[in-house]
Parts: C-alpha cells; sequence; structure tokens
C-alpha cells in the first residue's frame, strides 16, 4: 500500500487554478523529488499535501486514510512534518529552546531527546545558545530540519532546502537526509532546484509543468545533471 496518494488533486489561489488533476503515489520509505521551474506549482502541491491549502478537487490519502480535509495539525499527528521555504524557525528563541519546541508534542522535550536530535545534526550542539535568527541561513535549515524531525515522522515534505546555503552544508543536509531515509524508512517528498542535491537526495524525480505532473526522469539519468536539466530547463 502506497504512503500517500492524492488523485485527481486540484487547488486554485481564489479563482486563480494552480495545481491541476495531481496524481501521485509514494511507497514507504521512497524519497520522490519535485523539478519545476518557478510558478509551476512545486510549493502549491507541498502546501495542499500538508493541509496550508484547501484541495477545490480530488483526494489525498496517508496510509489509505483520507485526509483531504483535514487540517495541518492534524495531519502532523498521523505523521507529516513540513520544512516551508523560508525554513520559519523561531528567531528570538535559543537552538536548544527551537528543538524543545519541536520535542513538546513527543512528551519528550528534555536532554534526551534533544541528544537524539544532536546525534543526526551534531553541527548544532555547539550552537545550542545561540539565537536562532542569528544562525547563518545553512545552520537555519539544518536547525528547521531537526525541529521537523523531532516529532519522528514518517513523511517529510521540503521546500527549496538548499536556498540561499553555502555548498558544504548542502552536502551535509543531503548525506543527512539519505541517511534518515534509508535507517528509518523516512517518506521524503522534495521540491528543489539544485539538481545535484535532488539527484543525491531522491530515488524518483517528477517534473511539474503548469500544475500538472509529467514525465518521470529515469533513474539512471538522476546523476546525469545534463540529462536532468534537458528535462527540466533547470540548471543545477
Amino acid at each position: 500500500m502506497a504512503m500517500l496518494e492524492a488523485n485527481g488533486l486540484c487547488a486554485s489561489y481564489g479563482a486563480i487554478p494552480v495545481l491541476r488533476d495531481i496524481t501521485l503515489s509514494i511507497a514507504p520509505g521512497e524519497s520522490v523529488g519535485i523539478l519545476g521551474h518557478n510558478g509551476m506549482g512545486k510549493t502549491t502541491l507541498l502546501r495542499t499535501l500538508i493541509g496550508a491549502l484547501r484541495a477545490t478537487a480530488g483526494t489525498v490519502t496517508l496510509n489509505g486514510a483520507d485526509i483531504t480535509r483535514a487540517a495541518p495539525h492534524a495531519r502532523a499527528r498521523l505523521g507529516m512534518a513540513y520544512v516551508p521555504q523560508g525554513r520559519e524557525i523561531f528567531p528570538a528563541l535559543s537552538v536548544l529552546d527551537n528543538l524543545r519546541m519541536g520535542l513538546v508534542k513527543t512528551g519528550q522535550p528534555g536532554i534526551d531527546g534533544v541528544d537524539r536530535l544532536l546525534a543526526d545534526f551534531p553541527r548544532l550542539k555547539p550552537l545550542l545558545d545561540r539565537a536562532g535568527g542569528s544562525l547563518s541561513g545553512g545552520e537555519q535549515q539544518l536547525l528547521a530540519l531537526a525541529r521537523a524531525l523531532a516529532g519522528q515522522p514518517s513523511l517529510l515534505l521540503l521546500d527549496e532546502p538548499t536556498e540561499g546555503i553555502q555548498p558544504s552544508i548542502i552536502e551535509e543536509i543531503a548525506e543527512t537526509l539519505a541517511a534518515l531515509r534509508d535507517r528509518m524508512q523516512l517518506t521524503i517528498v522534495l521540491v528543489e532546484q539544485n539538481l545535484e542535491f535532488i539527484a543525491a537526495v531522491s530515488q524518483r524525480v517528477l517534473v511539474i509543468k503548469r500544475g500538472q505532473l509529467g514525465e518521470e526522469i529515469p533513474r539512471a539519468h538522476l546523476g546525469d545533471l545534463a540529462i536532468m536539466s534537458e528535462y527540466t530547463g533547470v540548471h543545477g
């Protein structure tokens, strides 16, 4: 059974349709990348899957349960986590308190829970007393990822996680996500423009054009950035 499915999914901003008849099926533990030019519906797809934008038609199911009308917090309780573009950490709180905020719903906001997160995100350990807003873009993204994973979700939705981040941390994030996917059977849906990153993290890559999912880039081509750019028009 698929973990996440969308069938005939449509969404609009007011009277302007954005998603058109999206059909998507993602298996447990699978990592799927979504590529496309700006304005093609990538972020809208993630916002509709997480429930931040109401679907105007079609269905979304999670582990066989219809969640089309469920609120975002209800989807989070079912194991969905979302890191939006811009990260949305708490800038005035320390790194430690940002992590504790993520851990509150687990009932394990103490040092054991924090240590569990730091084992996967060791770069954050010397930064625990720093305000989230004082971190570099890459450090903020690591913090946003760690906070999203605090609740041990089964499905992680990521929107442009490499935007504005230095190359060394991009590589670190790719390695961390691939390791978590393999160790935790974490299912990942990744919207990204960086071809090298999406190839490193994803097992399948789909192309979205004008609000519709089109061709799938063959797995054998994921490591060939020249071929991927021909499919998408996007350059890494």
